[in-house]
């Protein structure tokens, strides 16, 4: 814009706007003049749209009208909130000069930067759920990743080789932010992700980013974390921290350590895999009918996270697990989960409060809310008593209790206090004499305002007389116009109205400055009382912080043993043993939502039994026994008990699934691209210790092809003896059980009635009998005539079919009459010839005339 080129041309006000935009060239900029934030040229235009506020342009400068528009600052928050919801940054740019001492414009600074990553106010925040900022370094294929909630203090790097592995961490964290390195080149899937910026090189230099760690955590080497060899991770980590600190204006006290993580010791999930268990997050992208709605009932907002995390990052460590089930098993035993449980429900968010006290922008409701917490942790360790070792009393320990720290809230914090310190009454009687003092010559005005007003009506005789206040002039005597004449000659007079007058005496005046005085003297005061009370708190800021994450794990075990409890889930028996042995396994979420019983149904899979092969019809089931085995086996890699009447789990490396259609039209890649992509991540990664899922592979093709398709990855799992359930409708695939001796067949049953189909959903051994392709068309509205034709056509198409087959494998054709072998071809114009032909009626001369034309025929194609 022309008008912003120069900034010489500006008057000084919007030359000190321009110049501190200049630095904020992205983000809108809040620019504060007395009781609004004001934003002007392409910030107004934008912020206009986005926020749906009016847009006007007022005065001008070099030469032009300025666009501008505002929002009041006591109604600043919800206005940032919505823009940091839509992706958008927010620089605030605070006064903080005295417009009564200022020599031209009012000095400003930016106060603080807010982006969707960096959050840390509650109002920014989904308060079950984390809000991370990533940083990501790249080097010859390998990733380095550093993630730091702001909001909590937690930070951790990992490193991870290959594009694949990359997008199974993007598809874990799911970063509110990205930063990335300009100049490196990024997949097109990542550099579109919502919420990426990219930072300048220099920005990942690793000497300046271990000089910033260590700085940050006060040691001299980083060997005491075990990351000091994780140098792409360390590069992304130096990036990340600079960027908090510089958003946030201020030290970052609550950041104390930064955690190593080793893929390696979870069990992997590929993007993919995320998406189709539905963790948290279903196919249509909401909240509704997933895992994490159906297992979290956790009574605090961090133990809901913590069980998310756990959820996305599920544990191959047995000593680990064992523990949380023994835990589980305990507050089930003695009933202990109950009583917890409502201990925990008083208990605020501390690990967002003590950042935000940390970050010193706490406001009194986080300190009533601390103070209520910490007043819960006597009681929750006079039940935690009984617990003599294990998992439970480690964090009986680790929580502790804080009786100076609640005794001193107590002290210094009203009940119920207002939202924000700026106007005082925040700091409760009697915590403060000098504090107590101001107060009283404050709120004592109207007693002593009711008392002079009497007594200069019974002085001078004027019954209109009347003492009052405003902020602009301050205290005054009225008198009626009509009475004015009659005012004691010490009466100054200080305003004149259309039928009055106002006066000051200087007795009056004399007390205004001993009030006025006394008011803002009390909130300054009391603004000091109240940043003393954040220091003090402060000064045991890492033992509440421990706190706060050992009482998130209680309240994520407690609420395990309340599931357990109350949806019936037995405790799986874990092991290192390569099998899956399920009875009565069941869907959680499909079990939850269902109006009729759930059917459950037994799965094994050993060293004798490593592949299912899965047939029978459409929405018969196959899908959800399928996605009810994954997530079994999941829940059973966080230490939960799982829905089954029993349960035999072998610790896995990885889960894999391959399910459903979809395209990626933005990658160009259609609905088969997309399959064959999931399907060869799966046969180039599994191993004999991992779970594949693959549902109706090859469908995306032609039938030869996909047939062909099929057969082949299914042979490549079963000849390295992966854990595979492969569900199909070619029928010819279960011909693989006579081939492998670890392969078995198993089928979801239904059965016709009047025409109509009724699905049973029950798993059977052997393979399906038929097709209900047409019943299911039937179902779904399909129109009577073309459901007529199918039959017809279906009818004819099996009275061609030949009696044997040109395939890999022969296949029994008898098991499945209804639904020809796919590789059988039709009859050919020569076999129709031959069929046609009568020998005895031919003589030698016309049979070699018929030899002769079978033979073009035959040439002719």
């Amino acid at each position: 814009m022309t008008a912003q080129n120069s900034t010489a041309q500006h008057t000084p006000m919007m030359q000190q706007y321009l110049r501190i935009k200049a630095e904020h060239p992205n983000e809108l900029l809040f620019y504060r003049m007395g009781d609004f934030y004001e934003l002007f040229y392409d910030d107004a235009r934008r912020a206009a749209r986005l926020l749906d506020i009016t847009l006007t342009a007022r005065g001008q400068s070099a030469g032009e009208p300025i666009p501008m528009a505002g929002i009041p600052y006591h109604a600043a928050e919800g206005y940032v909130a919505r823009l940091v919801r839509m992706g958008q940054s927010v620089v605030i740019c605070e006064q903080v000069g005295d417009p009564a001492t200022s020599k031209g414009p009012v000095e400003r600074q930016v106060a603080r930067i807010v982006t969707p990553g960096t959050l840390s106010d509650e109002a920014f925040l989904e308060d079950r759920r984390d809000n991370l900022l990533v940083a990501v370094f790249s080097h010859d294929g390998r990733y380095g990743i550093a993630v730091l909630d702001v909001s909590s203090g937690r930070f951790s790097v990992i490193e991870v080789t290959g594009e694949e592995a990359l997008q199974g961490e993007m598809e874990r964290l799911n970063p509110a932010e990205l930063l990335l390195s300009e100049d490196q080149s990024w997949p097109e899937w990542l550099s579109k992700r919502r919420g990426v910026r990219k930072m300048p090189p220099w920005h990942f230099e690793l000497d300046t980013a271990l000089r910033l760690l260590n700085t940050q955590f006060g040691t001299r080497n980083l060997e005491g974390f075990g990351c000091a060899d994780l140098t792409l991770a360390l590069a992304a980590a130096g990036c990340l921290l600079q960027y908090a600190r510089d958003t946030q204006r201020t030290a970052l006290p609550h950041i104390r350590a930064i955690s190593a993580e080793n893929r390696e010791e979870s069990v992997i999930l590929d993007a993919s895999t995320r998406k189709n268990l539905e963790l948290e997050r279903n196919l249509n992208g909401g909240n509704e009918n997933t895992l994490a709605s159906i297992i979290d009932q956790c009574c605090t907002p961090m133990g809901s996270r913590m069980l998310r995390r756990w959820l996305h990052r599920p544990l191959r460590d047995l000593g680990r697990l064992t523990a949380r089930q023994e835990s589980i098993q305990l507050l089930l035993d003695t009933c202990l989960w109950q009583v917890i449980q409502d201990i925990l429900r008083p208990i605020g968010d501390m690990e967002r409060i003590l950042a935000r006290v940390a970050l010193r922008s706490a406001r009194p409701r986080d300190l009533e809310k601390l103070k209520m917490s910490l007043a819960q942790l006597p009681i929750l360790q006079h039940e935690l008593s009984q617990v003599e070792s294990g998992l439970l009393h480690q964090l009986a320990s680790a929580i502790g209790t804080f009786p100076d720290l609640e005794k001193l809230l107590q002290q210094a914090v009203i009940e119920n206090p207002p939202v924000v310190i700026r106007d005082g009454g925040v700091i409760a009687p009697g915590y403060d004499s000098e504090l107590d003092e101001l107060r009283a010559l404050s709120e004592h005005a109207g007693d002593f305002l009711l008392k002079l007003e009497q007594q200069e009506r019974d002085r001078t005789g004027i019954n209109t007389l009347k003492v009052g206040y405003n902020r602009v002039h301050g205290y005054y005597i009225e008198i009626g116009r009509s009475q004015s004449d009659d005012v004691p000659a010490n009466y100054i007079r200080r305003q004149t109205l259309k039928n009055a007058e106002r006066f000051i005496t200087p007795e009056l005046k004399a007390f205004e400055d001993k009030a006025l005085s006394a008011r803002s003297r009390a909130l300054a005061r009391e603004k000091d009382l109240y940043d003393q009370l954040l220091e003090t708190l402060n000064e045991d800021l890492g033992q509440l912080q421990d706190a706060a994450m050992s009482l998130a794990e209680l309240d994520t075990l407690t609420n395990l043993a309340e599931r357990a409890e109350s949806l019936n889930y037995c405790r799986p028996n874990l092991s290192h043993d390569s099998r899956l042995h399920i009875i009565a396994g069941r869907h959680p979420v499909v079990e939850s939502v269902s109006s009729t019983p759930f059917v459950a149904n037994d799965l094994r899979l050993d060293e004798q039994r490593r592949m299912l092969i899965i047939t029978g019809p459409n929405m018969g089931g196959k899908s959800t026994y399928m996605r009810q085995t994954a997530l079994i086996v999941l829940l059973s890699h966080i230490g939960s008990f799982v829905p089954a009447q029993q349960a035999e789990i072998g610790l896995v490396d990885r889960i894999f699934t391959r399910m459903g259609s979809s395209d990626d039209l933005a990658g160009g890649r259609s609905t088969f691209m997309v399959e064959m992509t999931e399907t060869a991540n799966i046969l180039h990664n599994a191993t004999r210790s991992s779970l594949v899922l693959m549902d109706e592979v090859g469908r995306g093709t032609s039938t030869f092809d996909g047939l062909s398709l099929a057969w082949a990855a299914a042979e490549w799992l079963a000849n390295r003896q992966v854990l595979t359930l492969f569900a199909t409708h070619y029928f010819e695939l279960t011909a693989m059980a006579d081939d492998f001796d670890h392969v078995a067949n198993v089928h979801l049953t239904a059965t016709e009635h009047h025409d109509s189909i009724i699905f049973l959903h029950s798993v059977q051994e052997g393979p399906a009998s038929q097709s209900y392709g047409i019943q299911v068309a039937k179902l779904a509205g399909v129109p009577e005539p073309v459901i007529r034709q199918a039959r017809e056509k279906l009818l004819a198409l099996e009275g061609l079919q030949k009696p044997t087959l040109i395939s890999m494998t022969p296949t029994k054709a008898a098991d499945h009459p209804l639904q020809g072998d796919m590789f059988a071809a039709l009859p050919s114009i020569v076999e129709d010839a031959v069929a046609k032909l009568d020998p005895d009626a031919l003589t030698p001369r016309q049979a070699l005339e018929q030899l002769y034309q079978l033979k073009a025929l035959l040439t002719s194609g």
